[in-house]
């Protein structure tokens, strides 16, 4: 089985390329080519080995919510011609990541566990365990890295820094909040609980536009409804659908992206279960069969379909 890990095509039209952490990004004129890789990525490194089927899991429950947002936010998408690849408006993006939590989990819990009660400038109250819901979703944002950690900041910060203006920033924060709200009802519809995303913006002519994934496994965190008052009540783990599942296996085994620490080795059954695990999250998510796309020749499909979808074969 084949995996994607990288591409390198040289498109006779194409004005740039960037490598981000698992998407490679082919610049047009008038367009983006994003290409979902089977890359996994974890405390912002680069796992060693890719996941089957991750970049077509990730760029199709993508599709799935944009289209289905479009209506509170317009957004980049303009077409998907194969399963790893969505083609899209060109924007110049906002240098920040609008987290959105509706749960103290992952990144918000642990440092709450450290005794923080302020995160991104944002208060939270006491006595909260570890997954409980929030009184209401709070914006957490972080700075947008192309290399290295993202860093948290906050709403005070960014405007006073100029990273973006007060208007703009202002409406990002609606935008997130009614994207949340969306993504939470459908979650609802699925038997899930939406608790944690990151929503990224990006501006073309004066208009904001919503980009990149929406509600994916490596930018959101899912729980399961039916067994979460219970598991709160009893103090068990949340049964979840995310990547969290990656980063706790990794921090178990004395990994978190600090240096002098090595990736532990991820054998073929780890890397079965990761893939199989973002299977189930799209089928869960989406509420639709996943349909494995051909992968004998990853690279050719992927640039035939492209060269279609641009009218360049």
């Amino acid at each position: 089985m084949q995996t994607l890990t990288q591409t390198n095509f040289q498109f006779p039209t194409q004005t740039g390329f960037y490598r981000g952490k698992v998407r490679d990004v082919y610049s047009f004129e008038d367009c983006v080519v994003m290409i979902a890789s089977d890359r996994i990525s974890a405390f912002d490194v680069i796992l060693p080995r890719a996941i089957p089927y991750k970049g077509q899991v990730l760029n199709q429950i993508a599709e799935h919510f944009l289209r289905a947002t479009a209506e509170i936010v317009p957004n980049w998408l303009l077409n998907v011609p194969d399963p790893n690849v969505s083609v899209g408006k060109k924007c110049n993006p906002f240098p920040v990541e609008m987290v959105v939590r509706g749960y103290l989990a992952g990144h918000s819990a642990r440092e709450y566990k450290l005794g923080k009660r302020t995160v991104c400038g944002v208060n939270l109250p006491e006595g909260l365990k570890e997954n409980d819901k929030l009184p209401t979703p709070i914006i957490t944002p972080t700075t947008k890295a192309h290399e290295g950690h993202d860093e948290d900041i906050s709403r005070e910060e960014i405007i006073a820094r100029e990273i973006v203006s007060e208007k703009d920033y202002s409406q990002l924060e609606k935008y997130a909040l009614a994207l949340f709200a969306k993504g939470t009802q459908m979650a609802a519809e699925q038997g899930l609980i939406l608790v944690d995303t990151k929503y990224e913006f990006g501006e073309n002519e004066g208009v904001i536009y919503l980009i990149d994934e929406v509600h994916t496994p490596d930018s959101s965190r899912y729980f399961y409804a039916d067994v979460y008052e219970e598991n709160q009540r009893n103090g068990v783990s949340q049964k979840q659908l995310s990547k969290e599942f990656v980063r706790e296996w990794l921090i178990a085994n004395g990994f978190q992206g600090k240096d002098g620490q090595s990736v532990p080795e991820m054998s073929d059954e780890w890397v079965a279960q990761i893939s199989a695990r973002y299977i189930e999250l799209f089928e869960k998510v989406t509420g639709k069969p996943f349909v494995k796309a051909e992968s004998q020749d990853i690279l050719a499909r992927i640039e035939e379909n492209i060269k279609r979808s641009l009218f360049l074969s």
